[in-house]
């Protein structure tokens, strides 16, 4: 079985909606980093002085390649990541090789079987 690492960096708000709906779509589980931040083509604004910043969380997913895309479509629309510049982003890439999850290969077998 082969995996892919899905990266989505979203506002802290929409975190805990991007976790449902991408398990909906067949994501096993995520880990999620909080307290990041980062700059897009639009510079972030300042008040007197102080950067006026949301909240971003990663979340990583580690999810079988056949389910991959299905996921990443499901974090863009759940996030409105095309909507409109400042939302986030999310990206996949492949990964070589994993250890810890045994458990996860048991369980999405079936599921990876009905998909193809």
């Amino acid at each position: 079985m082969h995996f892919k690492l899905i990266i989505a960096f979203v506002d802290d708000e929409v975190t805990n909606a991007v976790m449902d709906a991408a398990r909906e779509a067949g994501a096993t589980g995520a880990t999620v980093i909080t307290n990041a931040r980062g700059e897009g083509v639009e510079q972030t604004k300042t008040f007197f002085g102080l950067t006026l910043e949301t909240q971003r969380d990663v979340v990583l997913f580690l999810v079988e390649e056949h389910l991959s895309r299905r996921i990443l479509e499901t974090i863009n629309r759940t996030a409105m990541l095309e909507e409109k510049p400042g939302t986030g982003i999310a990206i996949q890439i492949d990964v070589e090789d994993a250890v810890g999850v045994s458990h996860q290969v048991r369980e999405l077998t079936q599921v990876v079987e009905e998909e193809l």
